[in-house]
C-alpha cells in the first residue's frame, strides 16, 4: 500500500441537514466556517447539508421532494435582466 497518501487532519465534525434539523457527529476532514454546539456541551465544525437519510424520498418511502433552497427561484432571479432583454 502507498504511503502518506492518506489525509492525516481527521476530526469529529457534526453534519446537519437543515431540512429537518437531523443533526449526526462523525470523523472527517471537511473545511468548514460555522461551528455548533453539541450535545456533549463541546463545540465542533459544522457542515449544513441540504439532504440526508432522513429526508431524501428513497429513504422516507415519500416521492415529494421539497426544495428547501429554492433554486427554481435562485435560477429565475439569476436569469431575470437576460429574459427582459429577450422580450425586449
Amino acid at each position: 500500500m502507498k504511503k502518506d497518501i492518506h489525509p492525516k487532519n481527521y476530526r469529529l465534525v457534526v453534519f446537519k441537514d437543515m431540512s429537518n434539523d437531523y443533526a449526526f457527529i462523525t470523523r472527517s476532514t471537511v473545511n468548514t466556517k460555522d461551528t455548533i454546539v453539541w450535545e456533549d456541551g463541546k463545540e465542533y465544525p459544522l457542515v449544513k447539508l441540504e439532504i440526508s437519510n432522513k429526508s431524501h424520498p428513497f429513504f422516507t418511502g415519500k416521492m415529494k421532494l421539497v426544495d428547501t433552497a429554492g433554486r427554481v427561484d435562485k435560477f429565475r432571479n439569476r436569469y431575470k435582466k437576460f429574459q427582459e432583454k429577450r422580450k425586449q
